[in-house]
């Protein structure tokens, strides 16, 4: 009987063990990462869309400018610019950053509190700060070809370019190829990143303009960021953007770009790379830059001859409307 009564108890403690190790393996894992979202219109991207942007106004005695950027789940991040905003008299070298949530931001000493469209508070000196939200817009948005320039997109068809897939907004879709190819040209593309407040670095609105589908003008959401060449304006692996333009996600931004073809003598060899001038958003990036090589990720290497245009897809539904070329003669 005892020896009956033994083998229970440990029958119900092997029980309660399996019990315990069920509930235990049934929790649900910790530091689980955010779902991954990509939002291509205002009305579908959540309150935090509202709060993000550009701001200006004064930090202390000082004209300044800021990016906030959401983070996902009601979290954002800050950068003031003294002087102003980026391309608009920021000095690019000094900034403020600070972190917090939908009504409040802090760092550097400072304590700022978001209300509406407005930025207030206190910097460390206890000097008063004050911002407003603006939304910049690209002065050549909506730039009209001209006579001979050939006009690769206007919204009616996508037939210039091989897989060319037009969205339900008469928008072109990323992955696609020019069938023309072109030598040195003058080219202007609007582009829109969507909003993906859980992702970062190169998840998040990650694209690239393709000239002669040999060099890679980078497109990307970096606003906020320092600007890189693996970033918005950045040639990659080649050269950053004298100054990072990104404006923010869901915004149409232009590139305005200025590209003189490398030449190759008889024997196939290059005598003279590549140039390019690149306007972002109406600001210089890239002023008469040599491009020693290829970048990855188009044809891989330089040859002689012309080159389409390709739109790289790299995953996120990046946007891109009224592009035109016009060759140089």
């Amino acid at each position: 009987m005892k020896r009956l009564l033994m083998m229970g108890l440990m029958g119900a403690l092997i029980a309660q063990a399996g019990q315990g190790q069920e509930k235990k393996d049934a929790a649900p894992k910790k530091d689980a990462k955010p779902a991954r979202v990509a939002h291509i219109s205002a009305a579908e991207a959540g309150p935090d869309f509202a709060i993000q942007g550009e701001y200006e106004g004064t930090w202390g005695d000082l004209k300044a400018g800021a990016h906030v950027i959401a983070q996902g789940n009601g979290a954002f991040e800050a950068q003031v610019y003294p002087g102003g905003l980026p391309g608009a008299g920021w000095n690019g070298t000094d900034k403020v950053k600070l972190k917090g949530d939908s009504t409040k931001l802090e760092g550097a000493g400072s304590t700022l509190a978001i209300k509406g469209s407005e930025i207030s508070g206190t910097t460390a000196k206890g000097e008063k700060v004050a911002l407003k939200r603006v939304e910049r817009k690209s002065p050549t948005i909506g730039l009209k070809a001209p006579q001979r320039a050939v006009v690769l997109f206007d919204g009616s068809s996508a037939d210039a370019w091989n897989n060319g897939k037009l969205d339900a907004e008469k928008t072109l879709q990323v992955g696609v190829l020019s069938k023309a190819k072109f030598g040195d040209f003058t080219l202007h593309i609007e582009f829109q990143t969507p909003f993906m407040p859980n992702s970062r670095g190169q998840g998040r609105g990650n694209s690239g303009v393709y000239l002669q589908n040999r060099y890679e003008l980078q497109v990307l959401d970096s606003f906020g960021l320092t600007g890189e060449n693996n970033e918005c304006g950045g040639i990659y692996q080649i050269a950053k953007p004298k100054v990072n333009m990104c404006l923010p996600p869901l915004t149409w931004q232009t590139y305005d770009i200025e590209f003189t073809a490398a030449k190759f003598g008889p024997d196939g060899k290059k005598t003279a790379d590549a140039i390019l001038t690149v306007n972002h958003n109406g600001v210089p990036i890239h002023d008469k830059l040599v491009l020693p090589k290829a970048t990855p990720g188009g044809e891989g290497k330089e040859s002689p001859g012309p080159g389409p245009i390709q739109l790289q897809n790299h995953g996120d539904p990046v946007r891109f409307r009224n592009i035109w070329i016009l060759e140089k003669k």
